[in-house]
């Protein structure tokens, strides 16, 4: 089974407040499905080419199926309530080889 990851570039954040009650929130939700944060807020990013220096999160886990199934989660939608319109962000969820 090939694991499942999100990858997500924050383009803007909005105030840390929002931001603390998303993570809390989030974290509670993902641990429902086993993810694992491989790549957390406030790391070291190094852009080159066409990218950009922006906050870099990315979470594993076990399949593909489980990463999409923890974003259609009634916990983690309360958690994107939480986040509101504040934050602009790349959001994508890719199947590990």
């Amino acid at each position: 089974m090939k694991k499942g990851y999100w990858v997500v570039a924050y383009r803007t954040v909005g105030d840390e407040a929002t931001m603390k009650s998303y993570v809390a929130l989030a974290v509670a939700a993902l641990g429902q499905f086993g993810a694992r944060t491989l790549v957390a807020p406030g790391g070291a990013v190094t852009a080159h080419e066409a990218g950009l220096k922006q906050m870099t999160v990315v979470v594993e886990f076990d399949s593909y199926e489980q990463a999409l199934a923890a974003y259609e989660s009634a916990d983690y939608k309360k958690a994107l309530v939480a986040l509101g319109s504040g934050v602009e962000r790349d959001f994508r969820i890719v199947e590990g080889v």
